[in-house]
């Protein structure tokens, strides 16, 4: 468990776009964090750290504008009015949120609107905190530049010669960037209110080590020890000025780091005990990062972040440093996002092809959340979790990477292969030597057990019987069957299954491995549009083995694999499944049935529609194909003429398309499409494509 901080950003579209008064903004900001504290009170452990949930008084909500690089806590205002008010700042914290108000002529505060007289009183954030906001909000668009820095110099901004002359958005983007700048409010919000290294790690360590809880290891991590044995979890990559290297960024945990030191690193595949994804070497340099300047230091104790030199040759983008032989791996990252919007690249001058190539490294190294690919044909891909993460992908590519003009294609979405019935037939296929057989079937798993595998919820690791349980239960799965999951893919853990049903054959477990390499690298490309499979279950019916060895090697079974899946896929009824976002519109309710028709027009499904309690907003619930939702925030904003605003567009689900991709429809539409961007041949391959003649 974490302690949750809060940001509520675009406060600047609250009062540009939307026209909200101080009031309705400040519903608005208690209707969000009640929102988050539900979701919070759902998942929080009070046992563990007490009571998690977000409050304005306490100093862990922050109000802003990541556009201008503004941002405020109650605590800067407090801090600010507690001398002119002659109130403790702890006390007058609470008294800037919630119903307190405060009546300027008799300078009380109340916990009603208006007084025993019935004069009104105005509530303490909307006067205190929204007011001063919203006078240079206002002086500065309407073009009185005299009244906006008079405003300014009222509340002791500085400003250079230069800054003056600037007008309309420019000026109100300086003004609220100097007086309130992001970075004071977010770090005295992470000082006073994030737990210190030595007090998180004492509850954390169950969740960051792998090995066993009352190991040297362990004990370090948890105690936070800078004299235990090193333990530096090394979380991603960052590119440094020299071509083609990176700085290895990380925290240390336990023990000290030192240029010189003798380490060992191990990768996200290590296993104690075995030399796999383990590198023996010295440490070569250890620096600070600050910004876009690096400093070397001498050493790094532990509960500090750090930049290491060197490491990036023996790890891809994430890995453990020890100087322990006993120790474990830390628990990896897990990023919880699908690549599901690709885009094409390639270099417009064919010269730098080779520089392109090399960006494209550095790019995938560098954010583990961007999947590059080629193709066979040489296609170059670049895969992300939405239109907006290709975008800056692009552009950290050409700008920082690649440094190249680079052409780009149009962004598609991505799609999964997947199967809606049982194989027609048996499928066989015979290697290339003729002396083995593989006889294999396909069929679709259910979705929800396909959900279970992409959540890790049921996973190769798990026990091989609490698991077969589950399946047999709750899927009813043969219970021989069960038991016998070879592989799930693509790697680790992808959403098809490779089940062997083969029964007496000699030999068998020789040929495991390599049944399942070749079955992940089959699954990881479809034979439709070389997508990924998804929702597929393969079962191995029977073998037919050449008693000799050098016969049955790794170069014929996988070639084997690969076309036995692929022949029992075509069998099965192929289609695809596209992703499905779920967004969140808020608008106004004068405009929401502009929003549904335009949902309806991007073929969207509305599955909810609220209005916000104490505002005149709406909230439009709706899932929406990804393949549709391209450029959708920009049409939303100029159909709703800047009135409605998309709060959340995240991937939902998986969705089945109609029809089969090998008979005329809109999968088979679908398929031709994608073939023809990728380059590939026009026509899908029938089964009989794969059948040894």
């Amino acid at each position: 468990m974490v302690k949750p901080v809060l940001l509520i950003d675009e406060v600047d579209r609250a009062l540009l776009e939307h026209k909200l008064t101080q009031e309705d903004l400040y519903q608005s900001f208690r209707h969000v964090i009640e929102n988050v504290n539900v979701t919070i009170s759902t998942y929080q452990d009070k046992n563990a750290m007490g009571s998690q949930l977000v409050s304005p008084e306490l100093g862990i909500v922050t109000f802003g504008s990541s556009t201008q690089g503004w941002c405020f806590t109650l605590c800067q205002f407090a801090t600010h009015y507690a001398k002119d008010l002659g109130i403790e700042r702890s006390k007058l914290m609470a008294k800037l949120w919630g119903d307190n108000f405060y009546n300027s002529h008799t300078k009380t505060w109340l916990t009603q609107s208006s007084d025993a007289t019935g004069k009104n009183a105005d509530r303490g954030f909307n006067l205190l905190v929204l007011d001063p906001i919203y006078k240079l909000f206002g002086a500065s668009l309407e073009g009185d530049v005299d009244k906006a820095l008079a405003l300014a110099d009222k509340l002791s901004i500085i400003f250079t010669a230069e800054e003056r002359t600037l007008a309309d958005k420019a000026l109100l983007t300086a003004i609220m960037g100097k007086y309130l700048p992001a970075a004071d409010a977010l770090m005295e919000m992470f000082c006073i209110c994030l737990p210190s290294p030595t007090k998180a790690q004492s509850y954390h360590c169950g969740g960051l080590y792998e090995g066993p809880q009352d190991d040297k290891s362990a004990a370090g991590i948890r105690a936070c020890d800078p004299s235990g044995p090193l333990m530096l979890y090394v979380s991603k990559m960052v590119p440094a000025s020299d071509k083609g290297r990176f700085y290895a960024f990380g925290r240390v945990f336990s023990g000290t780091v030192k240029p010189g030191q003798r380490v060992r690193i191990q990768g996200p595949n290590y296993t104690p005990g075995k030399r796999t994804d383990l590198f023996v070497t010295a440490m070569q340099r250890t620096v600070i990062m600050m910004g876009s300047s690096i400093k070397s230091i001498d050493n790094c104790p532990a509960g500090n972040i750090i930049g290491l030199v060197g490491i990036d040759q023996y790890l891809l983008n994430s890995g453990t440093i020890t100087t322990s032989e006993t120790a474990h791996t830390m628990k990896a990252i897990k990023f919880s996002y699908t690549p599901i919007v690709n885009i094409t690249v390639d270099a417009i001058n064919l010269k730098d092809l080779p520089k392109l190539v090399e960006g494209l490294r550095r790019l995938s190294k560098a954010s583990p959340s961007v999947k590059c690919s080629t193709s066979d044909t040489g296609v170059h891909t670049i895969a992300g979790a939405s239109e907006l993460h290709l975008i800056r992908s692009l552009r950290d590519l050409e700008e920082d990477y690649a440094q190249i003009p680079i052409a780009k294609g149009v962004i598609i979405a991505e799609y999964r292969e997947t199967v809606q019935a049982k194989s027609s037939a048996i499928m066989m296929a015979r290697s290339p030597n003729r002396h083995s057989r593989f006889y294999l079937t396909a069929e679709p798993i259910q979705e929800k057990l396909a959900v279970l595998i992409d959540d890790g919820k049921i996973a190769a690791s798990d026990d091989i019987n609490e698991r077969a349980c589950c399946l047999i239960n709750e899927f009813e799965w043969d219970a021989s069957d069960a038991r016998k999951i070879w592989a799930f893919g693509p790697e680790p853990s992808g959403a098809n299954l490779l089940v062997s049903m083969a029964k007496g054959v000699q030999y068998l477990s020789e040929i495991k491995d390599s049944c399942v390499l070749g079955f992940n690298h089959t699954v990881a490309e479809g034979p439709c549009v070389e997508a990924p499979m998804r929702g597929c279950r393969f079962n191995i019916l029977d073998v037919t083995l050449q008693t000799d060895v050098i016969h049955r090697g790794a170069g014929q079974i996988l070639p084997t694999m690969h076309r036995a899946i692929y022949g029992a896929m075509l069998l099965a009824n192929p289609s695809l499944q596209e992703p499905i976002y779920i967004v969140d519109v808020q608008c106004p309710r004068d405009i929401v049935s502009s929003v549904h028709s335009l949902i309806h027009d991007h073929l969207g499904h509305i599955i909810e529609e609220s209005q916000q309690p104490g505002s005149l907003l709406c909230s439009v619930k709706a899932y929406l194909p990804v393949a549709k939702s391209l450029g959708f925030s920009k049409l939303l904003h100029k159909e709703a003429g800047g009135m409605a605003s998309l709060r959340t567009m995240a991937f939902a689900h998986w969705k089945t398309v109609e029809g089969l991709a090998n008979e005329p429809g809109e999968a088979l539409n679908m398929c031709l499409s994608i073939r023809k961007c990728k380059g590939m041949p026009e026509n899908i391959p029938a089964h009989d494509y794969y059948i040894d003649k």
